[in-house]
């Protein structure tokens, strides 16, 4: 079974069935794959941010953030939150994958990492931001 970091992905319009229900009427399915690593958070984002992984697809899942050019830069915590720097662009494919891609780096992130809660940063400007520009 593998034990890597949970890559977070969408069951679309499934009502919650697959896993946490949010946005519109869609599930956030947790899926493991590899082995488990010392840098559990770059592994992870590695993941999600590969157009190659085709995990989603096989699993039946949609990945929001496919259409994206995202790339990894740092993260750090302040206190019980991790802060995290990302680079590149945002390409969502409609209105409802604005929540898919919040949900998805948000999850992701906090499960590599067991904060309580993520700032995420893409290029400087907060993830809220960067989304409200599409």
């Amino acid at each position: 079974m593998p034990s890597g970091p949970a890559v977070y992905y969408v069951a679309i319009d499934d009502g919650g069935s697959r896993g946490v229900r949010f946005g519109c009427n869609d599930s956030l399915v947790p899926v493991r794959s590899g082995v488990a690593t010392d840098d559990p958070l770059t592994t992870a984002l590695g993941r999600l941010f590969d157009p190659a992984n085709t995990t989603a697809q096989e699993s039946g899942l949609y990945n929001a953030l496919s259409g994206s050019a995202l790339h990894f830069v740092s993260g750090y915590f302040s206190g019980t939150t991790v802060v995290v720097d990302l680079s590149g662009s945002l390409r969502p494919g409609g209105v409802c994958d604005n929540p898919r891609i919040e949900a998805q780096l948000t999850q992701t992130i906090v499960a590599a990492t067991g904060a309580s809660r993520a700032e995420i940063y893409i290029d400087g400007k907060t993830l809220d931001e960067a989304l409200s520009l599409r």
